[in-house]
């Protein structure tokens, strides 16, 4: 399958060469050519189709060329060790935990996809990777605990100052090796064009083998179209009406993903964007204007965000057709206050924890539900573990959750990281510093 950017179709590169250069070289995103048509094997699957057999799968027409039969299993066998949960709030809305791999964050699959294909490609070869990463929050924790250790790539994440949680700080940061952390004294918006402007810059690329493990990388976007074929397979044979995903959104990757497996044929009705105040999309659907603007800091941190890249990929999906775009997209904004209650009367009906990114979710489902109650079987994702922000949580619900296991052993370690100002000239230094 060809790989081409969004802004110049003929701009063609292989799997490989949109990974590891990230970005296109005309500053467009990595995107699928042509039509993928697997609805047939789709339709096949059911309640006891695994994750693993969906993302070989789908793996496998986009890498079998590439790296045959065998890397693929290879690659799906080291990247996905865990699955995604689905359970049933008691008012009949779904939702699906995400958040059972190594980070606590749904952004494991595509960190640990990313890291499974890369490692792959430089199997047996002297090449080596430098990934550059932005990070609200999750992307970061899943990307450092992903490639930790990896042979021949090393990682570089910036992360907003004071804008993690404290926990998804401690996930990017006691990691060392390998891992770098820049502690970016900016917003997350000021984090991600450092990134952008540092691929862009064809001195900085010749001296340094750049890419990214960011949401803008086709390989951490492509496994998280995995989740939304599994969660159809799931519920494949108590479907009556239509299939409607709630995704909660910043930089719009999840979002993006699933409208792929939707082109690919997944039977899917409508998805639903929740975003926090920070809704540039919700607004464009509403009005047909994009108007990017600074991100303000809300308690779903991870998704504040201004200016959100994957929706240049929404974008060339719908052909720039806001009408197209809108037909199958609706658009939702919540409140702090609003989040912050969400959690709470989770807890009290469920006795179940949720994250404020899911409560986003949950609160845009209901709200949806309550004016559309024939609407169908509406699937929220579950971004991340409550335990990550034990803060928030305790502020909303008056408890904090229980840690898993793996952010148990974080709490003793030490943070190590690099304070920066938030320009290119501050990222570049250190990179030259490090790696050339």
């Amino acid at each position: 399958m060809k790989i081409v950017s969004t802004r110049n179709p003929e701009v063609s590169v292989s799997f490989k060469e949109a990974i590891f250069q990230g970005l296109a070289p005309d500053g467009g995103l990595y995107v699928p050519e042509g039509e993928l048509n697997l609805r047939n094997e789709f339709l096949k699957m059911n309640k006891n189709t695994t994750f693993q057999e969906i993302a070989a799968l789908v793996t496998g027409h986009f890498l079998q060329d590439e790296v045959g039969a065998e890397g693929v299993a290879r690659i799906v066998k080291a990247a996905f060790p865990f699955s995604p949960v689905m359970r049933t709030l008691k008012d009949g809305l779904k939702i699906m935990e995400l958040f059972h791999g190594p980070s606590c964050a749904f952004k494991d699959f595509g960190a640990s996809f990313l890291a499974a294909t890369m490692e792959e490609y430089l199997r047996g070869s002297s090449e080596k990777a430098v990934i550059l990463t932005a990070t609200s929050g999750d992307t970061g924790s899943a990307v450092a605990q992903a490639f930790h250790g990896k042979k021949n790539i090393e990682v570089v994440i910036l992360y907003p100052s004071g804008r993690v949680s404290p926990l998804q700080e401690k996930q990017l940061t006691t990691l060392g090796g390998n891992v770098h952390a820049l502690e970016v004294q900016g917003s997350f918006d000021d984090c991600q064009r450092m990134v952008k402007e540092a691929f862009q810059d064809p001195e900085l690329s010749k001296a340094i083998p750049l890419t990214s493990a960011n949401s803008i990388s086709l390989g951490r976007l492509l496994p998280q179209s995995f989740y939304y074929l599994w969660a159809f397979a799931q519920l494949k044979e108590e479907l009556s009406e239509d299939l409607v995903f709630c995704v909660p959104s910043g930089n719009f990757g999840n979002l993006t993903a699933g409208l792929y497996a939707w082109k690919w044929g997944l039977p899917v009705n409508s998805f639903l964007a929740a975003t926090n105040r920070n809704d540039v999309v919700p607004e464009y659907l509403d009005s047909g204007i994009f108007q990017v603007r600074p991100s303000v800091l809300t308690p779903s941190n991870a998704m504040d965000v201004g200016n959100p890249s994957n929706f240049e990929r929404m974008e060339h999906l719908f052909q720039k057709n806001w009408s197209l775009m809108r037909a199958m997209i609706r658009g939702d904004r919540v409140n702090d206050e609003d989040t912050l209650e969400t959690m709470k009367d989770v807890w009290d009906r469920e006795k179940m924890d949720i994250c404020p990114h899911t409560a986003v979710g949950v609160n845009a489902a209901r709200k949806l539900l309550k004016e559309n109650p024939d609407l169908g079987t509406l699937v929220v994702l579950a971004t991340a573990h409550p335990a990550k922000f034990l803060e928030v949580a305790e502020k909303a619900v008056g408890h904090k959750p229980k840690l898993p296991p793996e952010m148990i052993a974080l709490q003793d370690k030490v943070k190590i990281s690099e304070i920066i100002p938030p320009t290119k000239a501050a990222l570049s230094a250190f990179l030259i510093r490090h790696f050339v």
